[in-house]
């Protein structure tokens, strides 16, 4: 583990900012997001390519699925889960902020490397989304977490990406009091994060996450800040969801700090155009990315899709996408076609695929094996065939507008999950350009 010393004396050799990328002007200033007299942007209609990037998941946010062996180490029988941390805030409760520190120190300083990022600007990615909670800013008085560490990796890894020509989004990924609800949040089955006290946690770390990543330091890299992962919108309040998070944030970036930097907004899962009248030019608002995130796995009905029905669900994203107001850009999908990753859907619940998922009282049916999922040298030759056609799919429809960011890049189990394995068993483009199923999507 690295010491106090160390890591402080890493933060302050992070190397400075570059001049800002220059990039090709929109053919139709109509459609331009930014006044003109605005400096230099990244368009992202009508840049030289699309965005092809890839997340950093499991990293400075845990997630169970991605990092099994973090979690693992609490097992107390071969039977059940019974014991095993749910999420990165029951991590830190347990073993304490001493211990938590000693050993996620050394997953911070192992699980990404600068050889990670010459490796995925080698397989011709372009872009990197970096997730990081809250508690990396700031945190409540009752929170288990130490604050402050993750913004040096998140330093490191934007250096990374500049020294191999990757630009990079930065990611809010988890709110105080969760989002979502989801363990990706680092806060699993409670959905508080528009309570006072938890607003007031988040908005200032978010603050803090815009004033550093927008300055002239970073101009040279980072592409976009997230303002918040994945906000589960049928189960928050959207008015105050808008009025109190997504506005104040907006002007304290373009008001307080007077930035021109990109501002990304997930879709919160609402429908397509549900977004179309929020935040536009015409209210003087520029700027603006819309996130939307797709995946076929979590639902039985989904799973149990024809090829045909999964091919036309993915063409659908696409087109849905041609329409909206904002630019837009698929800042997370995979190339699974089953749930049956260990913990996919949280320590304790489950796979719906092989009907063993429980959850709150709601059960799933068998719909095939899970048994071998993770040795590809067991899978069919279909499957084979159908994860890269599914992948090239999703592709091209994610290419007609301004393109895509894969979850995730490394996992340590989970081939579905893990580009890296993807990509070293064949299943993946490579050049990443390169199609065997063309046509699949037509718009």
């Amino acid at each position: 583990m690295l010491s106090v010393s160390q890591l402080l004396c890493m933060a302050s050799a992070m190397a400075a900012g570059v001049a800002a990328m220059a990039v090709p002007q929109p053919k139709d200033l109509s459609s331009v997001q930014f006044p003109l007299h605005k400096r230099e942007y990244y368009d992202y209609d009508h840049a030289a390519e699309p965005v092809r990037g890839v997340n950093i998941g499991g990293w400075l946010v845990l997630e169970p699925y991605i990092t099994p062996s973090l979690f693992e180490a609490f097992r107390t029988n071969d039977y059940n889960d019974d014991g095993i941390p749910v999420d990165e805030y029951h991590y830190w409760q347990w073993l304490g902020q001493d211990e938590a520190m000693n050993r996620l120190a050394n997953h911070w300083e192992t699980f990404y490397t600068a050889d990670d990022f010459a490796d995925i600007a080698a397989a011709g990615f372009n872009l990197v989304r970096i997730p990081v909670g809250y508690w990396a800013f700031e945190t409540l008085e009752s929170d288990p977490y130490a604050s402050g560490w993750q913004q040096i990796y998140l330093d490191k890894a934007i250096g990374w990406a500049r020294d191999n020509g990757l630009k990079v989004w930065v990611d809010l990924h988890g709110a105080a009091g969760s989002q979502n609800g989801f363990d990706n949040s680092g806060l699993r089955d409670t959905i508080t994060f528009l309570e006072d006290e938890n607003l007031q946690v988040t908005t200032s770390a978010l603050n803090k996450m815009l004033t550093k990543y927008s300055a002239d330091e970073f101009s040279d890299v980072v592409i976009g800040l997230e303002l918040i992962n994945e906000p589960l919108g049928p189960s928050i309040d959207m008015d105050k969801y808008k009025q109190d998070y997504l506005q104040p944030a907006y002007d304290y970036l373009r008001n307080t700090l007077g930035s021109d930097q990109i501002i990304i907004m997930h879709d919160a899962f609402e429908a397509f155009n549900y977004w179309d009248d929020y935040m536009t030019t015409e209210q003087g608002n520029y700027g603006i990315v819309l996130d939307h995130h797709h995946y076929q796995v979590f639902s039985s009905g989904e799973l149990q899709r024809t090829w045909d029905e999964r091919v036309a669900t993915t063409c659908s994203w696409g087109a849905g996408a041609q329409s909206e107001y904002h630019w837009t850009v698929a800042g997370e999908f995979s190339a699974a076609l089953t749930d049956c990753a260990k913990w996919l859907n949280g320590v304790g619940i489950g796979a719906r695929y092989d009907g063993s998922f429980w959850k709150n009282g709601a059960g799933s049916y068998y719909i095939g094996s899970c048994a071998d999922n993770e040795n590809v040298s067991t899978w069919s030759e279909e499957r084979k065939v159908n994860t890269r056609k599914y992948l090239e799919a999703q592709f091209d429809a994610f290419e007609s507008r301004g393109g895509w960011i894969i979850w995730c890049y490394k996992t340590e189990t989970s081939v579905e999950w893990g580009v890296n394995q993807l990509i070293a068993n064949n299943l993946f483009p490579q050049p990443i350009t390169d199609r065997q199923y063309p046509g699949q999507c037509t718009y």
